[in-house]
């Protein structure tokens, strides 16, 4: 029930410590705005990296290769190993029951792409239809490469939205169109979006088969890309993946003639094993600052229980006045306990409040490639305040208890 008496009380015993009350609300205060803060740059941390891993698939396992940097069955350190289509056949045939999506990539890193007026210098890769969900690439307008281009040798051209927008003007419809790519002519048939922003759309994507016999590949491949088939639970995904990595290392080392402890030469990299890494280091971060902002929060809380101990010391005649005069302990326990417990929720929410503005307003501008969106999850920030203003009925419990305990006859003779 609402007690006018009680809050009149309140407010004058307020009015009375202005400034204790004050500075020990800022502390309050202070304690969840910089939880709220922590918080916001930790999920804009989290949500970074999140977004640097939107750009492949997560589960991305890459190989490539380089020189052996090992001597191995008489054979010299320093051979380049080069990968061809039989390695990338083979491994197919190994493991396709546990890929998800597989393709070779034949690639140039700067290729002249021509249109009317218009060129251009970018990356051109041949590779096979999967790689579309390899490489995160949305279709923006038209298709992607198909088996029928990789079989027929067809001269179609998948272009980056980077591409499109440079070599095309405004309002004019790439596909179909005919563009010279590197002295050949190819027919636009689509146009893809990358998560990873422009870098990644600037890129040009042929049939594998197509580009290698347009630059005189032969049978030659740059690298292999794969993703394994999703799996209920993140360990586990990461544990297959760590398994095909190692067999399919084993199995490529073994028909190149390498070293079997030679990663220099033949590279397997899996994203799901650095995922693991660096969401591991963001749980760290986010329990680290879950500790500093709560240990901030408990500095204030304490502060209110001792300006609760100054107020009942300070009206311990007044207690004892009422208490003789009739009034029950409980009634002390709740005076003091509802006094604890607005300071407490008023300098809590004026916190919290302070700190949503700032990430609301603050927060789009502060972007980068490891820091996005910064934000605070709403039902964690009000759970948040209502933990904090139980902590300051328990701040005030002590207090209120000791005031109910008070003998009026030791209470009266109290100066």
């Amino acid at each position: 029930m609402f007690n006018l008496e009680r809050w009149q009380e309140i407010f004058e015993a307020i009015s009375k410590n202005k400034l204790r009350t004050i500075l020990t609300g800022v502390s309050v205060a202070s304690g969840i705005f910089i939880l709220v803060i922590l918080l916001g740059a930790g999920k804009g941390i989290e949500n970074g990296i999140q977004k640097q891993f939107e750009q492949d698939a997560v589960n991305r396992i890459s190989v490539w290769t380089n020189v052996t940097t090992k001597e191995y069955k008489g054979l010299n350190l320093g051979r380049r190993i080069q990968l061809h289509n039989l390695d990338f056949d083979n491994s197919v045939r190994q493991f396709g029951e546990n890929l998800e999506n597989k393709s070779s990539v034949y690639s140039i890193w700067s290729g002249n792409v021509v249109f009317g007026k218009e060129t251009g210098t970018y990356r051109v890769e041949g590779v096979h239809p999967d790689y579309q969900f390899i490489e995160n690439a949305g279709m923006l307008k038209g298709r992607f490469i198909n088996y029928s281009d990789l079989k027929n040798f067809e001269k179609s051209a998948v272009i980056g939205n980077k591409v499109s927008n440079d070599i095309f003007k405004k309002g004019e419809q790439p596909l179909g169109q005919k563009i010279n790519i590197a002295g050949g002519m190819y027919t636009v048939v689509g146009v893809f979006t990358d998560p990873g922003g422009e870098r990644e759309e600037s890129r040009v994507f042929l049939p594998i088969s197509t580009a290698q016999k347009a630059f005189s590949a032969g049978d030659t491949i740059r690298s292999l890309a794969y993703t394994l088939e999703k799996r209920a639970s993140f360990d586990q995904a990461v544990a297959e993946s760590d398994a095909f990595a190692k067999q399919l290392g084993v199995m490529l080392r073994k028909n190149h003639t390498v070293a079997p402890d030679d990663e220099g030469a033949i590279t397997i990299h899996s994203s799901l094993e650095e995922a693991k890494k660096v969401y591991m280091m963001t749980d760290i971060i986010r329990y680290f600052f879950w500790t500093v902002g709560i240990l901030t929060i408990i500095a204030g809380v304490v502060g209110v229980g001792n300006i609760m101990l100054i107020i009942v010391k300070e009206r311990t005649k007044e207690i004892g006045i009422r208490k003789a005069l009739g009034a029950p302990p409980l009634s002390i326990i709740t005076m003091i306990l509802q006094e604890s417990v607005f300071v407490t929720t008023i300098a809590g929410f004026t916190g919290l409040l302070l700190g949503m503005l700032v990430w609301e307003f603050i927060g789009p501008m502060v972007q980068s490639d490891f820091f996005y969106h910064p934000e605070v999850d709403f039902n964690i920030a009000i759970t948040t305040l209502l933990i904090l203003v139980i902590a300051g009925a328990f701040a005030g419990f002590i207090p209120a208890y000791r005031a109910a305990k008070i003998k009026p006859i030791i209470a009266l003779r109290d100066e």
